[in-house]
C-alpha cells in the first residue's frame, strides 16, 4: 500500500472520530414547565429552570422569549426577551417571568417561554416551557339578573335570612359536611371545606364542583347545612339562586328533619325545594320524602320547566309555603306542586324542625355520571335564603 495514501486515510479517520466525539458530548439544553397560584395582592415570580446535560467546560448562552397562549402579555404577565448566560460547569440556570396580581376567579391561563440560538450547546427537541397560572382568586363576577322575590308577605314577618353579603360563610348559620363515599347515591364527589369549593363573592354564596382528585374521588364539591343552628317549622322559604348544568351535575336546595341523628332517613322527612339534573338544565323538581327509618322512601312531587332558557342563564327564586296541613312549592311565584298532609301515609314528619342543605353532587344514581361533554368547574350561586313566619 502507498504510504502517502495510508497516512491521508488515517488522518481522515482521526478527524472523523474527533468530530463525532465532539458532537456526542455537546451539551443539550432543556427547559422545565412551571405552574403556580396567582396572588390577589402581589405579583408572583415564575421561575423556569434551563437544564444542561451533560455539563460543559465552556460558557453557554441561549436566547429566550415569552409567547402568549391563553394568558395576555402586559396584563397577565410581563413579556421578556433576552440572553441567558450559563457559566461553565453549571448544571442549570433559570429565567424569571413576573405574573401580575389579580383577584379574579377564572380558568387557568398559560404562556410559553421559548429558547433559541444556543452557543456551545444544542437545544432539546422541545425547547419550550409552559407557564400555568392558577387563578384561585377571591372575586367572581356574577350577573345578578333574573327573578327577584318580594321583600314582605301579608301576615308574615321575616324570621331569619342569610343575604351572603359577608366575606366568609357565617359559621353561626352553616356547617360544612365533608368526605366522599358516595353519600348513599353512588355519587362521585368529595365534599370539602376548601375555599375552592365554597366562597363568597359579589353578595352571593358560590358552591363550586371541580374536576380534581381528593382521596378516592376524582371530583370535589361543597355541601353546607344549618343543622342544630337554624331550624324551622312552617312558614315561607325563598331561595334565590342560579344553577349549574351539565351531564352528571346535581344541585339541590333542600331540608331534612333536625332529628335525623335519632330518627334516621326517611323517617325524619325530606323536603326538596329544588333539584336539577344537569342534562336537563331547563327543568327543576320539588319533592317530599317520608317512610320508615332506614327503609325506602315514599315520595310525591312535580317538576317545572322553562320554555326558552335554562336555570343557568339567570337567577330564579325557589319557594316553599309550609302550613300545618300542606306544603306548596313555587318557581318564580308560579305554583308547581302542593303536597297535602292527607297524602302522607304512616308517620307524618313534617310538623317538626327542619334544617337547610345546599349542595352540588357529581354523578349518582339519578343524574348519571359526567361524560366527555361535561365542563368544570360548575357553580351554584345563591343570592339569599329567607324564612318568613
Amino acid at each position: 500500500m502507498n504510504k502517502t495514501i495510508y497516512c491521508i486515510g488515517l488522518i481522515i479517520l482521526l478527524v472523523s472520530c474527533k468530530s463525532k466525539t465532539e458532537t456526542e458530548i455537546m451539551p443539550i439544553l432543556s427547559i422545565d414547565n412551571y405552574s403556580d397560584t396567582r396572588s390577589a395582592t402581589q405579583s408572583t415570580t415564575f421561575r423556569f429552570y434551563v437544564n444542561v446535560s451533560p455539563v460543559s467546560a465552556k460558557n453557554i448562552t441561549v436566547q429566550y422569549k415569552t409567547n402568549e397562549l391563553t394568558a395576555t402579555a402586559n396584563k397577565d404577565f410581563a413579556p421578556i426577551t433576552g440572553t441567558l448566560s450559563i457559566p461553565a460547569n453549571s448544571k442549570e440556570a433559570y429565567i424569571e417571568v413576573i405574573v401580575s396580581k389579580d383577584s379574579l376567579i377564572q380558568a387557568d391561563q398559560t404562556f410559553e417561554v421559548e429558547l433559541s440560538l444556543p452557543t456551545n450547546a444544542v437545544l432539546a427537541p422541545l425547547a419550550k416551557a409552559i407557564g400555568t397560572i392558577h387563578n384561585n382568586g377571591t372575586y367572581l363576577p356574577i350577573d345578578a339578573t333574573g327573578y327577584v322575590a318580594a321583600n314582605s308577605y301579608a301576615g308574615m314577618s321575616l324570621a331569619w335570612s342569610d343575604e351572603f353579603n359577608g366575606k366568609t360563610i357565617n359559621t353561626a348559620y352553616w356547617t360544612h359536611e365533608t368526605g366522599g363515599g358516595g353519600w348513599g347515591n353512588n355519587e362521585l364527589q368529595n365534599y370539602t371545606n376548601s375555599t375552592n369549593n365554597s366562597f363568597m363573592s359579589s353578595g352571593c354564596l358560590v358552591l363550586e364542583a371541580r374536576r380534581e382528585t381528593v382521596g378516592n374521588n376524582n371530583y370535589t364539591s361543597a355541601r353546607i347545612i344549618s343543622k342544630d343552628k337554624k331550624t324551622f317549622t312552617y312558614g315561607r322559604v325563598d331561595i334565590r339562586a342560579k344553577l349549574p348544568k351539565g351531564q352528571g351535575i346535581w344541585p339541590a336546595l333542600w331540608m331534612l328533619g333536625n332529628n335525623i341523628s335519632t330518627n334516621w332517613w326517611p323517617a325524619c322527612g325530606e323536603i326538596d325545594i329544588m333539584e336539577l339534573l344537569g342534562h336537563q338544565p331547563n327543568k327543576t323538581y320539588a319533592t317530599i320524602h317520608w317512610g320508615n327509618a332506614g327503609g325506602g322512601s315514599t315520595h310525591i312531587g312535580n317538576n317545572y320547566s322553562l320554555s326558552t332558557e335554562s336555570f343557568n342563564d339567570k337567577f330564579h327564586v325557589f319557594s316553599m309555603k309550609w302550613e300545618v296541613d300542606k306544603m306548596m312549592f313555587y318557581v318564580d311565584d308560579v305554583l308547581i306542586f302542593t303536597a297535602q298532609k292527607s297524602q302522607v301515609t304512616g308517620n307524618y314528619p313534617f310538623d317538626k324542625p327542619f334544617f337547610f342543605i345546599m349542595n352540588i353532587a357529581v354523578g349518582g344514581n339519578w343524574p348519571g355520571n359526567p361524560d366527555g361533554n361535561t365542563t368544570f368547574p360548575q357553580r351554584m350561586m345563591v343570592d339569599y335564603v329567607r324564612v318568613y313566619q
